[in-house]
């Protein structure tokens, strides 16, 4: 089933954005997985938080990019470290630019129905929320790169 529709489109954009934010969480905080899927279930997905609504998400792609993510988080971290450029480690990237760019590494290697500039242009919109446009260039820089290699 490919999204055809704008809702469909806004509800995956909503799951990115949102696999992102839980991905963070489970570095910074080791909530476990489980837990943490609920608590974006029950509160996150679609919930209004701090008066900003937050769009419907698909709660099944968001599922698959979060499990998928920390399924093979090691498996993503040899790919992102081979295309950074020499002298750079994942360790001493921001960590909320390590969750975009491993949701969107998992994304590409794992997700075939979704077009390649998709997914590489919904996580460069996902990294203008947190960032400036120099690092937004350097997630499709990075992600273009793994689409290259995975594709």
């Amino acid at each position: 089933m490919k999204p055809h529709n704008s809702a469909t489109a806004k509800a995956r954009a909503a799951s990115r954005l949102a696999a992102v934010q839980a991905l963070y969480q489970l570095d910074m905080e080791a909530t476990p997985l489980p837990s943490l899927l609920d608590e974006f279930h029950r509160h996150r997905l679609g919930a209004e938080i701090e008066g900003d609504q937050y769009a419907e998400a698909e709660s099944a792609f968001f599922d698959d990019l979060v499990k998928g993510a920390v399924a093979r988080r090691d498996e993503i971290d040899t790919l992102l470290s081979s295309k950074l450029a020499d002298g750079w480690k994942l360790e001493r990237l921001d960590k909320t630019m390590l969750q975009i760019l491993r949701a969107g590494a998992y994304e590409l290697m794992a997700r075939p129905d979704v077009p390649t500039g998709t997914a590489i242009s919904e996580y460069v919109d996902v990294a203008h929320a947190f960032f400036e446009a120099r690092e937004a260039k350097f997630v499709n820089g990075l992600l273009d790169a793994v689409a290259k290699a995975v594709r």
